[in-house]
């Protein structure tokens, strides 16, 4: 049995680790764990642009529900690519060239993302909050 098998069999991830470094010990691997920069650094580039929405949108509760929109749309990665429809970063542009808009750095500033987003949201459901609650009842926006 493949070390990846035994890893998709097994629900428990102690257990499924355990399990897996075993089998990889008998069949002679070693198992080696992915860098930790690139979880930090997604880490790192979601807390970027949490705080730098939180200095765009002052209001608490407009904030809150332009939150639960980026969480649900890309979990707060600037680079997120729908594969099926194009959309792109944290609002979930469609097309992402749309953002040029608020600036030429949109595939990567996520201040032009939120920027393009807010204008987005207040031009058609009236604030962030109008655009999480047509989000709820749809799952989209």
């Amino acid at each position: 049995m493949s070390v990846s098998r035994i890893l998709r069999n097994i629900a428990a991830p102690k257990k499924a680790l355990t399990t897996a470094a075993v089998a990889a010990a008998t069949a002679g691997l070693a198992l080696t764990a992915a860098p930790a920069h690139a979880a930090t650094a997604s880490a790192d580039s979601a807390s970027q642009a949490k705080a730098i929405a939180r200095k765009m949108i002052p209001d608490a509760a407009q904030y809150n529900a332009f939150s639960e929109i980026v969480q649900h749309e890309s979990g707060w990665n600037v680079h997120a690519t729908n594969s099926s429809s194009g959309a792109y970063g944290l609002v979930q542009a469609l097309p992402g060239s749309k953002m040029a808009s608020a600036g030429s750095d949109w595939k990567t500033n996520p201040a032009t993302q939120i920027k393009w987003g807010l204008n987005y949201m207040d031009a058609r459901y009236g604030s962030p909050v109008g655009a999480w609650n047509f989000w709820q009842a749809n799952g989209w926006y």
